[in-house]
């Protein structure tokens, strides 16, 4: 039998979440979203989550700070964020990313708020 969980997203027609991500792909147990243009001066509070992030940088600069390590995120660059670490984001410049979560973040609403 063929593997009926195979499909494709087109970012256009994606859900957005309450914090300006768009969700794209998800699996069982992984799941991506995209945070397209974050604003410049935009910095959460810290926090941390029960899923595991990787993210990819696309375009812009941001400080992430986790568990008292400050990482500058350029172009380029991608970063781990283990699940539960604490930590928040500060952008620097407008800010494109692409994140894997596992598991998915939406799940739940795991990821607002």
């Amino acid at each position: 039998m063929a593997d009926t969980t195979v499909k494709k997203v087109q970012s256009a027609q994606s859900p957005r979440g309450e914090m300006g991500q768009t969700y794209l792909a998800s699996g069982k147990s992984m799941a991506m979203r995209l945070w397209r243009g974050e604003p410049a001066g935009e910095r959460d509070s810290p926090h941390s989550r029960d899923y595991e992030t990787v993210g990819y940088v696309i375009d812009g600069r941001a400080e992430l700070d986790i568990e008292g390590q400050r990482i500058r995120l350029e172009p380029g660059d991608s970063w781990v964020v283990p699940r539960g670490a604490t930590h928040h984001y500060e952008i620097l410049e407008p800010f494109t990313a692409v994140e894997a979560t596992h598991p998915p973040a939406q799940v739940h609403g795991r990821d607002e708020g």
